[in-house]
C-alpha cells in the first residue's frame, strides 16, 4: 500500500511539473497579438471616461471638467439622435438579412458545380472584398454621375429625365443594399462553402438513392448541416449593426447633405460631429451609446437563439 501511494505521488509531481512547465515557444508567437489586442481593445478602455468631461486641450482628460451625463442629454434632445439610429439599424438589418440570404444560397449553387467551375466563380466574387470604398465610390460616381455617368446617359438615349442620384434620398436604399452586397457576398459565400465541403457525401447519395430531388436534398440535408454557421455568423454580424461601414456610408454618397435622411449612420455623424465642432465629449458620448447597444443586441440575440437550440449560441 505504502509503495502504490509513493507511486502515485511520484507520478502527480511528474505531471504537476509538466503541467508548471512553460512554452516559451508559444508565448513568443502570442507577443504580437497580445500587444496588439492590449494597445487597441484595454488600453483605449482609459477613454471611457471622456463622455462624462467637458473636454479641454490644456486641461488634458483627467484635468477637464466633469459635466456627467449632459454630453448624453445634449445628443439625445436632438433630432439627430433617431434619425441615425433608425437609419443605422434598418440599413444594416437590410444588409445582412439580405446578403446571407444570398450567399447562403451562392454557395448551395457552387456546391453543386465542380472543383474548376468553383474556382472561376470563387475569383469572380471575392476580387470586390478587397477593393477600397475609395475606390468603390469612384466606381459609383463613373456609374451615376448627373454629367458623365453610365446610368444617367443610357436614361437620356432612351428619351427619359435622368435623375439627380446625389440629391434624391429614395434611391440610396437599394445603391447602398446592391454596393454592400457587391464586396461582401464573394466573403460570406466562401465562408458557407467551406462549412459545406464538410458534408458526409454519403449522406446526399443516399437522399438520392432514395428518390429525392436536388431541392429536397437541400432543404433536408444541406441547410440543416449549416445551419449553426449561418447561425453564428448572423449572431456575429447583428453585434456590429451599430457599426456601419463608415468607408461605404461616406465615400458612396460623398457626403452629400441631401441624403442624410437616409444615408447618414452614428459613424459618419461622430466623424462629422468631430471634424465641424470638434467637440470630443460628445463625440465619445455617441460612440459609448454605439458600442453598448451593440453588446446589448449581442446578449439579446444568442439568449433568444440559445432558447430555441443551447447547441447555437456562441457563448
Amino acid at each position: 500500500m505504502a509503495v502504490l501511494q509513493s507511486g502515485l505521488q511520484y507520478t502527480m509531481g511528474i505531471k504537476m511539473k509538466k503541467v508548471k512547465k512553460f512554452n516559451w515557444k508559444l508565448f513568443i508567437l502570442a507577443v504580437p497579438g497580445l500587444v496588439f489586442l492590449t494597445a487597441f481593445n484595454y488600453v483605449p478602455l482609459f477613454g471611457l471616461i471622456i463622455p462624462f468631461k467637458k473636454m479641454d486641450y490644456a486641461k488634458g482628460i483627467l484635468g477637464s471638467d466633469w459635466v456627467g451625463f449632459k454630453n448624453f442629454e445634449f445628443f439625445f434632445q436632438s433630432q439627430d439622435a433617431f434619425r441615425i439610429t433608425r437609419n443605422t439599424i434598418c440599413l444594416n438589418l437590410l444588409f445582412i438579412s439580405v446578403t446571407i440570404f444570398l450567399s447562403v444560397l451562392l454557395a448551395v449553387l457552387l456546391f453543386e458545380r465542380s472543383k474548376r467551375q468553383v474556382k472561376v466563380f470563387q475569383t469572380a466574387m471575392f476580387v470586390p472584398y478587397f477593393i477600397s470604398w475609395v475606390v468603390g465610390g469612384y466606381i459609383l460616381y463613373a456609374l451615376i454621375s448627373p454629367q458623365l455617368g453610365v446610368v444617367p446617359n443610357m436614361i437620356k438615349d432612351a428619351g427619359g429625365v435622368p435623375p439627380s442620384f446625389y440629391f434624391e434620398p429614395k434611391y440610396w436604399p437599394a445603391i447602398l443594399l446592391i454596393a454592400y452586397f457587391w464586396k461582401n457576398v464573394g466573403y460570406m459565400t466562401l465562408m458557407f462553402y467551406t462549412a459545406l465541403m464538410s458534408i458526409d457525401i454519403s449522406y446526399l447519395e443516399a437522399a438520392s438513392i432514395d428518390g429525392a430531388n436536388r431541392l429536397q436534398r437541400t432543404l433536408k440535408i444541406t441547410i440543416p448541416f449549416i445551419a449553426p454557421t449561418i447561425v453564428m455568423i448572423t449572431l456575429l454580424q447583428i453585434g456590429k449593426i451599430f457599426y456601419s461601414d463608415f468607408g461605404m456610408f461616406y465615400f458612396l454618397t460623398k457626403d452629400s447633405g441631401a441624403l442624410y435622411p437616409v444615408a447618414d449612420v452614428i459613424d459618419t455623424y461622430v466623424y462629422r460631429a468631430l471634424r465641424v465642432s470638434g467637440d470630443i465629449g460628445m463625440a465619445s458620448a455617441v460612440g459609448l451609446y454605439q458600442s453598448l447597444v451593440g453588446f446589448i443586441l449581442v446578449l439579446v440575440s444568442n439568449y433568444t437563439v440559445k432558447r430555441f437550440d443551447k447547441d447555437y449560441g456562441i457563448f
